[in-house]
């Protein structure tokens, strides 16, 4: 087995289970391995005593050392463990070299002179006495990780009672050296004064009902939290956008996925394919090498709403001081994933991100959360509810444990009731056709999917779409010339892509579906007509979709 902190929780769960059901007989992992996993294991056979901690090569710590060589052994699986270090390369190599000559000599008679291999440069080594010195050793003292955020401000300041002066005893009353705390309390103030600026809270001139000091003044859910550092600005930029406009849902996920730290890979790759895309089109255009170079130095990843984001994000800074340390970042990996009609291993071909899932499921669901709990119910629209729907739905088809174990947080069992313990390795997702609202929204993105290809007039991804046993390209294109020669374009714009435009009649084991194509006249006389195969669609994870008919509406 393999388990280290990089990978997909389902995967180290997997690693788990396997391991405490007696089914692996080696796990190579990193020190996460030694943390909260309850796994029975004889023996720990470290590689090194020295690790690289993001920064630099260093020993490794007695906390670290104990942490891991402490899983050897453990009570009511074994009465003793062992624990083994191997020597450096250099070493061992020695070692081999020493006893080869020796054997040579005592044959010969003849004393050979050894030269000895040294570590490679910069290399930390260790041995014998390092070992000894980290058994013996007691592990460091623990150093607080106490941060002040917005939550924290929040969810103290609305609780019962006096919310400040609870505030002023948790950051009084711990580990903390005062130094530390004074600048605890500090950031607090700040962060209050940041929600009494965004008009998230209010203090009033007598206690209520409670005995608080302090109200929450719009009607948030239950799980309304500001996790994120920008939350606050992201729920005042919330202002700048209209309501009625037909993108409104989509520019709500800019706003906050500029707050969101930055999914690297998928940036980089991002720029990488417009780059490249935009050298395609300057070479056709007959540009000099020069001018390329100099128009690409201008491309990078789409940064949607930029323009008014980042003017308002100075703005608030002034006021907000504090908040300079956290960058806004506009960026758009969540609406180019419902732009383009993906799903999240289309996502991953799309941009070659094979080596990367983990930061690109991560990163989704940190979206996820952040829509779901950021964004106030009464600001939420039914197309961003879909939208919010589609996309938890996404993270749990791919890894349902992403998100299960933080919905268990939220609702809890009842006080005295023992939440489920799986027993099984079974990490399936459910049945995606269980959440109808975004079942709906995957289908109507399959079907779409396939009108912007056919606006587009791509009969060959249109083919590969949908497979061996789909419409090849000749068949759509011929299906589809009559409508071109008649109505001329196929539009794609928020209007084609309504929900009003999705026909769904519903049977136990299927969906007859209809997806009417807009036309420049608004005749809307043509259409896709498919079945949608429910039990297939529950296997794949993802709607299933087969193409019945383009043609005419009847």
């Amino acid at each position: 087995g393999v388990h280290h902190a990089g990978m997909l929780p389902r995967y180290r769960r997997l690693v788990e289970r396997l391991a405490q059901a007696g089914l692996l007989k080696v796990i190579c992992g990193t020190d996460t391995l030694g943390v909260g996993i309850n796994v029975p294991i004889r023996t720990v056979v470290l590689t090194a005593l020295s690790k690289y901690d993001g920064t630099q090569t260093r020993l490794l710590s007695a906390r670290e050392f104990h942490q891991i060589g402490g899983r050897a052994g453990r009570a009511g699986f074994d009465t003793m463990g062992t624990v083994i270090a191997l020597a450096p390369d250099h070493v061992i190599e020695n070692a081999k070299a020493e006893a080869k000559a020796a054997a040579r000599s005592a044959a010969d008679k003849k004393v050979r002179k050894l030269v000895k291999r040294k570590p490679p440069p910069g290399m930390v080594s260790w041995g014998q006495p390092t070992f000894d010195r980290l058994v013996a050793a007691p592990p460091e003292p623990l150093t607080s990780s106490l941060r002040v955020t917005h939550a924290m401000v929040l969810n103290v300041l609305d609780r019962p009672g006096d919310g400040r002066a609870e505030l002023e005893r948790l950051l009084t009353d711990n580990y903390e050296t005062e130094r530390a705390n004074e600048a605890h309390r500090a950031r607090a103030e700040a962060l209050e004064h940041a929600l009494r600026d965004a008009e998230v809270i209010e203090d009033l001139d007598e206690p209520d009902e409670w005995g608080r000091t302090v109200r929450v003044t719009i009607d948030l859910q239950e799980t309304f939290a500001l996790n994120q550092p920008l939350a606050p600005f992201a729920l005042a930029a919330l202002d700048l956008l209209d309501p009625e406009h037909p993108d409104h849902a989509l520019d709500v996920v800019s706003v906050v996925e500029a707050v969101l730290d930055d999914p690297r890979p998928v940036l980089a790759a991002q720029r990488s394919k417009a780059k490249g895309e935009a050298i395609a089109a300057m070479k056709a255009e007959g540009l000099e090498y020069e001018e390329r170079m100099e128009r690409l130095e201008e491309i990078t990843h789409p940064r949607p709403l930029a323009d008014v984001l980042e003017p308002a994000f100075e703005m608030y800074r002034e006021r907000h001081p504090w908040v300079s340390e956290h960058p806004l970042s506009p960026k758009s990996v969540v609406r180019d994933l419902w732009e383009r009609a993906m799903d999240v291993g289309d996502l991953v071909r799309h941009y070659e991100l094979a080596r990367s899932e983990g930061a690109v499921l991560r990163y989704l669901t940190d979206a996820y959360k952040t829509l779901d709990r950021t964004i106030p119910e009464d600001r939420k629209g039914e197309d961003l509810i879909d939208l919010i729907e589609w996309l938890g739905e996404l993270v749990r088809q791919v890894d349902s444990s992403l998100l299960d174990e933080w919905e268990a947080l939220r609702s809890p069992p009842p006080d005295g009731a023992q939440p489920d313990v799986p027993t099984t390795v079974d990490d399936r997702p459910p049945p995606v056709t269980a959440n109808r609202r975004a079942f709906t929204v995957l289908v109507r993105n399959a079907l779409f999917q396939r009108v912007e290809l056919a606006a587009t007039r791509r009969w060959g991804e249109l083919e590969d779409l949908d497979g061996d046993d789909g419409w090849d390209r000749q068949r759509w294109f011929d299906a589809l010339t009559p409508y071109l020669d008649e109505h001329g374009s196929i539009a794609i714009d928020g209007d084609a892509r309504s929900p009003a435009m999705l026909q769904i009649a519903e049977h136990p084991d299927r969906w007859a579906v209809r997806q009417v194509l807009a036309d420049p006249a608004g005749d809307h006389d043509w259409g896709i007509e498919a079945t949608v195969d429910l039990r297939a669609s529950d296997a794949e994870g993802t709607a299933v979709v087969t193409i019945d008919r383009v043609g005419p509406l009847a």
